[in-house]
């Protein structure tokens, strides 16, 4: 398989709005736990601290697709180098790592979107919970 300079070029916009999404998703998270944070200060609730251990461990997560979102992207741009130097071979082998690294990183946004979705349908339940009785 040959590749040219553009193959890699072309994951560049795909590869901008992952990071934008992930970007939102932080700041989103970001707002949330400094809520919780002063709403768990002043009424001590155990939900409460359950919900910002959860939004912990999506914040990690935020992270690592962040980082690993970047890697894909540096890797894109040493694989342009690599190919605009003439090194094929280098340049077949660093797009094939950027591509290993944007699918961990959309494989760690599942993982992040179920967790959300889990800690969404248990407050769901608790409101369904209270309205039963």
């Amino acid at each position: 398989m040959e590749i040219t300079l553009t193959t890699p070029a072309l994951l560049f916009p795909a590869l901008s709005l992952l990071l934008l999404a992930f970007t939102n998703r932080f700041m989103a998270l970001a707002s949330l736990i400094r809520n919780l944070k002063h709403q768990y200060k002043t009424t001590q609730n155990r939900l409460i601290f359950g919900q910002i251990q959860n939004l912990r461990t999506r914040l990690l997560l935020i992270r690592n697709m962040q980082a690993f979102g970047i890697g894909s992207m540096f890797s894109c741009v040493l694989c342009m180098f690599s190919l605009y130097e003439g090194w094929q071979t280098a340049g077949k082998i660093i797009f094939g790592l950027s591509l290993i690294l944007l699918m961990i990183s959309m494989a760690l946004s599942l993982w992040e979107i179920q967790i959300s979705v889990k800690a969404l349908e248990l407050e769901l339940s608790d409101i369904e919970q209270e309205e039963s009785k």
